[in-house]
């Protein structure tokens, strides 16, 4: 036997062990692609969570329809729903009067701009009633159209960064 017959290309292909490895390139942009992929899913699965939990954060209209209470009968910490008419509007907040008496509402950043409601509307407000004000939810108008305003509460926390901005005059 001679080296020419060991030689044949036959044989080379029959070794089915011996294998030809990737270069280095080809490794780094599987690694790379691999590595995309992977981002890709972790930010799908992140937005997908994210769209959840913004949806269980929001208000329901479910809360809407309570039975009005006397605006001297709403306790501290306390889901109400206040029915009567508006007296008075100081800006994103105004003064609901009922057969008994009066309460400020305050409905966030919806009313800032002083024309959620005018005097003399008669309006339906739930919200929670805490140290004084009736922290409006829903606003359910005469007509019967409802306004969600957020969810009852405080204002939201602002930064040390927000805070010195709004101290700045442009």
């Amino acid at each position: 036997m001679s080296n020419s017959d060991h030689n044949t290309p036959a044989d080379h292909h029959d070794d089915a062990k011996w294998q030809r490895p990737l270069p280095p390139h080809k490794r780094r942009s599987r690694r790379l692609a691999a590595f995309g992929i992977t981002a890709f899913a972790i930010l799908a699965l992140g937005a997908a969570a994210g769209a959840g939990g913004m949806r269980l954060a929001r208000p329901s209209l479910e809360l809407a329809p309570m039975t009005p209470v006397a605006t001297s009968a709403m306790q501290d910490w306390s889901l109400v729903t206040v029915k009567g008419k508006v007296a008075e509007v100081f800006g994103n907040k105004f003064i609901v009067q009922d057969d008994i008496g009066r309460a400020l509402v305050e409905t966030g950043p919806s009313g800032d701009n002083g024309k959620l409601v005018k005097v003399n509307d008669a309006v339906s407000i739930q919200g929670r009633f805490e140290n004084g004000f009736l922290h409006a939810s829903y606003l359910v108008r005469q007509d019967g159209s409802i306004e969600a305003l957020g969810p009852a509460g405080g204002p939201p926390h602002r930064g040390p960064l927000q805070d010195m901005l709004r101290h700045v005059k442009p």
